[in-house]
């Protein structure tokens, strides 16, 4: 099931699952997993894109080995918060992954991911073309860290 909310999404996931966050690109997907405490957001690999079927079948191989209980996708917003065409795409791409694949699926804003990323790779004085290989699977742990501390400060603030 799709959510636009954070909060259903949080509602909707299994117990003691992993998540996994996404960083869709027109040739990549970036992909990061977390633990099963959903605290920490690890860059795990980035798949060159093909076709849809192709993705898919690499992507769910990844979410079904990990137990993952649910996706993070980053939401490409303009930087005025508007909706484009990349926002569609990815929406898309939610819709015809949701029909193959049983797990939650959530949306998360991604603005400057990737520029965070880039930034936290210079400092590690990683080289031009380590920086290449890896960003888009860096942005993705990114997208995910920002949901994973939202969901933990919704955690903190529900009464016990």
């Amino acid at each position: 099931m799709i959510h636009d909310d954070i909060t259903d999404f949080a509602a909707a996931l299994p117990p003691a699952t992993a998540l996994a966050g996404l960083d869709l690109g027109t040739q990549t997907i970036g992909v990061a997993v977390s633990d099963t405490f959903r605290s920490v957001a690890t860059p795990l690999e980035t798949i060159r894109r093909k076709k849809f079927t192709l993705d898919a079948a690499r992507l769910k191989e990844l979410l079904e080995a990990r137990r993952i209980g649910g996706v993070v996708l980053g939401l490409p917003r303009n930087m005025d918060g508007s909706e484009g065409p990349r926002c569609q795409s990815t929406r898309a791409f939610a819709r015809n992954f949701g029909a193959i694949w049983d797990g939650q699926i959530a949306f998360w804003d991604e603005r400057l991911s990737t520029v965070a990323a880039e930034r936290a790779l210079l400092e590690a004085d990683t080289t031009r073309k380590r920086r290449a290989e890896v960003i888009d699977h860096v942005a993705a742990a990114y997208i995910l860290q920002g949901a994973l501390d939202r969901l933990r400060h919704l955690g903190d603030s529900e009464p016990l």
